[in-house]
């Protein structure tokens, strides 16, 4: 399924409802493409190997994904933000026949993903067109109870929207899962990690049982970057830990327990009333 190299200046794009330009670009460092939206880069896949999980938060998300049930059981799964879909290629190439729900804001990027980055045929991944959180809310009532995996990976240009970071949307998601059902979620921060460690206690405001997996220095609040948020209602299996640990990227972080109650000591729970989008990122950073 390779697709020919174009020039990114031939790249193919759309145009999004706020004027952003999404577009898709070969990937320099790593094979495959890449779905830049206003210049930052959001999504890496490759055709030939949708197991090729390029961005470190991603393979840390698929290290948390290998883990659920018994390998190569299919799952039902909910992704809020699209992306290119990559979480959802790799939960199809890695347990096919799992029933897979996208909520995406964009019509035009799901198109665009679509004709440039087609899915496989087999894959049984339905998209819905909408805010996530609104989306949330249409899912089939026989989906409520019955999730084993929901993605948030939602961003508006660099930053995810303050309605998606709140005690409100957390519930109204968690209220799909499953009895063991787990939520990962994507978050960016900084220096000092003060959108991070709001984002740890509200999740477990929601849901009790909850581990952080990082880059050591992001995780330690010395740069910018993504921390993934996975969190459940039964206890996470303490032989995750090392495995996880191991499977990296490299240098790997999992904060669990004590480290994780210092993570968010002293954070209050973002609310409706109250929540902030996430930090935008240095320029800088996605420099080429």
């Amino acid at each position: 399924m390779a697709r020919a190299r174009v020039e990114p200046d031939e790249a193919p794009r759309a145009r999004l409802s706020d004027g952003t330009v999404a577009r898709i670009v070969p990937s320099r460092f790593a094979g495959g493409f890449e779905l830049e939206v206003g210049g930052t880069p959001q999504s890496h896949v490759d055709l030939d190997d949708p197991t090729h999980l390029h961005f470190e938060y991603v393979a840390r998300m698929g290290a948390v994904i290998d883990r659920l049930r018994m390998p190569g059981q299919p799952l039902t799964a909910v992704h809020l933000g699209a992306g290119a879909l990559t979480i959802p290629r790799y939960v199809e190439a890695t347990r096919p026949g799992s029933r897979q729900q996208v909520i995406e804001l964009e019509q035009a990027l799901v198109e665009l993903v679509r004709a440039e980055l087609p899915l496989p045929r087999r894959a049984a991944i339905r998209t819905r067109i909408g805010d996530a959180r609104e989306g949330l809310q249409r899912l089939p009532a026989a989906l409520h109870g019955q999730v084993d995996l929901l993605v948030s990976d939602v961003y508006a240009g660099a930053q995810t929207p303050a309605h998606l970071t709140t005690l409100e949307f957390y519930t109204e998601a968690a209220a799909l899962l499953a009895s063991d059902g787990v939520l990962l979620v994507n978050v960016a921060d900084g220096a000092g990690l003060p959108h991070a460690r709001r984002q740890v206690a509200t999740v477990r405001a929601v849901l009790e049982h909850v581990i952080v997996l990082a880059e050591v220095q992001v995780l330690k609040g010395r740069r910018f970057g993504n921390l993934v948020i996975a969190a459940s209602r039964a206890p996470l299996p303490t032989q995750w830990l090392p495995r996880l640990m191991a499977a990296g990227p490299h240098p790997a972080k999992v904060a669990h327990g004590a480290e994780l109650d210092e993570l968010a000591r002293g954070a209050r729970p973002a609310t409706d009333a109250d929540a902030s989008p996430s930090p935008l990122p240095a320029a800088s950073l996605f420099d080429r």
